[in-house]
């Protein structure tokens, strides 16, 4: 059996960098706002989509199920399942939302209205070979060389050396970041490495959703936390405004009769639930408080355990 065949690969996963840098051993890419996927093409015959717990995902994106009609060979890729929203900037609710939707009906109808593109940016297995420990900039050939763009597929573009001036272009396009990648590293499944670095704007991180308080207003304030070890840990608030999409499954999650950490007093009146996984972003700087925090979505790829203080997503 081949890497292919096997499938349950685990994607490399990056390193964080606070500021920054210009470096002739590395490239830039933009930092895309999606869901992490595996695809594995086969031309002749399908499309096989995972995210990095190895769930199956064409049921939720069905416009992705023609993907292999644009790879010359059997391959597996690397990259990002984005929805473009206003100006082609990326929202991550969006490609979340339709991760949780259920209802073929409406799973087709948002398909139509509102489609998702997968972004590709490595490859990892070409023909009968495993290419993740060629250096990077080779597999960037090939990965050019073997897919053709159009439609739901793209693949991410680069620029080399200047990466504080492509920093500074996201910055002013109210895009997240970038990631530099060191151009001849290797890909090692599912290793977080300092080869590859994230650079972005707001620092996010994955938070367990315990439970939520009802505000004024319309307002409901969710109550989050973060293992450290084997307990977890009460970590604070991040509101919600009136909109019910984001809050709605939150909602509708099994109650619990008591929280399931400790938490400090003015949490009375919290309504506790099991626990969920949830995004949150803020302004960088000391943890407590979480300033400028705003809840981004939900996300099914990580279970609450996970969810460790000072992890990298």
């Amino acid at each position: 059996m081949s890497l292919f065949d096997d499938k349950g690969i685990k994607p490399m996963l990056m390193g964080e960098n606070n500021a920054p840098f210009d470096d002739p051993d590395y490239i830039y890419e933009l930092k895309h706002d999606g869901l992490r996927c595996i695809s594995y093409l086969d031309p002749a015959s399908e499309t096989d989509l995972r995210n990095k717990r190895d769930m199956k995902l064409l049921l939720k994106f069905p416009e992705l199920a023609e993907l292999h009609r644009q790879a010359k060979h059997r391959c597996i890729l690397d990259g990002e399942l984005i929805v473009p929203g206003e100006g082609g900037k990326p929202d991550f609710y969006a490609v979340q939302h339709r991760f949780m939707m259920s209802n073929p009906t409406k799973i087709a109808f948002a398909a139509k209205r509102q489609p998702t593109v997968f972004v590709a940016f490595d490859i990892l297995f070409l023909g009968e070979e495993e290419v993740n420990f060629r250096p990077l900039m080779e597999r960037k050939f090939l990965l050019s060389d073997e897919v053709r763009e159009g439609g739901q597929l793209a693949v991410s573009r680069y620029v080399e050396e200047r990466g504080v001036a492509l920093y500074q272009l996201t910055e002013a396009k109210g895009l997240e970041g970038v990631v530099a990648k060191r151009r001849d590293s290797k890909y090692f499944f599912g290793r977080t490495t300092k080869d590859w670095l994230k650079i972005k704007h707001l620092k996010d991180d994955d938070y367990v959703i315990c439970g939520y308080i009802n505000k004024p207003g319309g307002m409901t304030s969710l109550i989050i936390g973060q293992y450290e070890g084997e307990s977890l840990v009460h970590k604070g608030h991040v509101t919600l405004g009136v909109s019910g999409q984001k809050v709605r499954p939150i909602r509708a999650q099994p109650k619990l009769h008591a929280p399931p950490c400790p938490v400090p007093s003015g949490n009375e009146r919290a309504v506790w639930i099991e626990p969920l996984v949830g995004v949150v972003s803020y302004m960088p700087g000391d943890h407590e408080g979480l300033r400028q925090a705003t809840f981004k979505g939900l996300r099914t790829d990580k279970l609450p355990i996970e969810c460790k203080v000072n992890n990298a997503l």
